[in-house]
C-alpha cells in the first residue's frame, strides 16, 4: 500500500469500521442498574440525592425543600487504550490482520462503563455514598415522623460473594454513571507526528471521561450472607419496609438480583426453577431477574 494521505485517510475509515462495529454488536448492562447523567464540568456535584419528591394537598403556600442537604460529588476521570502499528505493516499491506483488535477495541469501550458501575457496585461495602455512610451499611440515618432520626440497614454481613437485590424500576436508579466525553477513537498519523517521525509507527487509541458514583441506597440491599431463600427473603422484606424522611411508604420493589460467577448457580436454583428438588412449585420462581457479572468477584 502507498503510504500517502489519503490512503491513511481510507485506513482509518477502516479502523473505525471495525471499532464501531464492536461498540454496536456489544450489549452492555450497566443501563439496569445505573442512570446515566450528562457532566459538563470537571466533577458533578449530586445535592439532591435523598430527596424522594410526594404530593401534598395545596394548602396556604407551597412547602420547599432544599436540595442542599448533601454534597456527594462524582470527580470525572479519563481512561485510555492505545495501539501502534509500524509502519511496514501498512507498506506490506498486512495490517489487515488488525482489524480484529480494533473490534475488540470496541467492544472494550463498550463494557468499560459495565466494569466501573459493577466494580463500585462491590465496593459499597467500604464506599461512602451521599449520607457519609458507606452505601451498603447498618445505620443510614433516616428521619422519622417525629422530628428523630433511625438508623436503617441495607446490608446483610457475612463471608461469602456479595449478592445485591435491587430496585430498577425508577427514574432514578442504585447507581450513577456520568459521562462528560464519551468514547471516541482517535488516530496519530501525520508525517510530522513524533511518534511517525521518530519510530516509523502510527497511533490509533480510544478514551472518554467518565466515572461511576452511588445514586440512592435506599434502591439497593448488599449482602455477603449465604444465598438462600431466608436470606433472600430477609432483603426483600427490608427494602419493601423501607420509608422516607416524613414516615411514608417509598414503595421500593427489587426485582433484579445482580450476581457474580460463584452465585449463578444459587440464583438458578432459587428463581429459575419451577419445580423444587422435592417436588411442588417453587414460590420463588421468576421473581426476580437473575443478572450475572464477572466484576463483582
Amino acid at each position: 500500500m502507498i503510504i500517502n494521505k489519503a490512503n491513511l485517510s481510507t485506513l482509518f475509515v477502516a479502523i473505525k469500521t471495525a471499532f464501531n462495529k464492536g461498540l454496536k454488536d456489544t450489549t452492555p448492562t450497566w443501563q439496569k442498574v445505573a442512570t446515566l447523567v450528562p457532566s459538563t464540568t470537571a466533577s458533578t456535584t449530586y445535592a439532591w440525592l435523598g430527596q424522594f419528591p410526594r404530593l401534598r394537598e395545596w394548602l396556604g403556600d407551597r412547602q420547599l425543600k432544599s436540595l442542599a442537604a448533601h454534597a456527594y460529588s462524582v470527580v470525572n476521570k479519563k481512561f485510555e487504550s492505545s495501539v501502534a502499528i509500524p509502519r511496514d505493516d501498512i507498506d506490506d499491506d498486512t495490517y489487515g490482520v488488525f482489524t480484529p483488535l480494533f473490534e475488540e477495541m470496541g467492544y472494550a469501550a463498550a463494557t468499560h462503563p459495565d466494569e466501573l458501575v459493577y466494580a463500585l457496585l462491590a465496593a459499597g461495602f467500604t464506599t461512602e455514598c451521599y449520607d457519609g455512610q458507606n452505601f451498603f451499611d447498618t445505620d443510614h440515618p433516616v428521619g422519622s415522623e417525629d422530628g428523630g432520626i433511625t438508623s436503617v440497614s441495607n446490608m446483610q454481613a457475612g463471608a461469602e460473594s456479595p449478592w445485591f437485590l435491587l430496585d430498577v424500576n425508577r427514574p432514578i436508579k442504585p447507581l450513577i454513571f456520568q459521562r462528560r466525553r464519551d468514547y471516541a477513537i482517535k488516530a496519530m498519523t501525520k508525517d510530522d507526528d513524533e511518534a511517525v517521525f521518530m519510530r516509523d509507527e502510527y497511533r490509533y487509541g480510544v478514551d472518554a471521561r467518565v466515572n461511576a458514583g452511588f445514586g440512592l441506597w435506599q434502591l439497593a440491599f448488599g449482602s455477603k450472607a449465604v444465598l438462600n431463600e431466608a436470606n433472600f427473603k430477609a432483603a426483600r422484606t427490608s427494602m419493601k419496609s423501607l420509608k422516607s424522611d416524613e414516615g411514608r411508604p417509598l414503595a421500593v420493589m427489587p426485582k433484579l438480583l445482580v450476581v457474580g460467577p460463584s452465585n449463578e448457580s444459587a440464583a438458578e436454583t432459587l428463581f429459575m426453577t419451577r419445580t423444587l428438588a422435592g417436588g411442588g412449585d417453587n414460590p420463588l420462581y421468576k421473581t426476580v431477574e437473575v443478572l450475572v457479572v464477572p466484576w463483582l468477584e
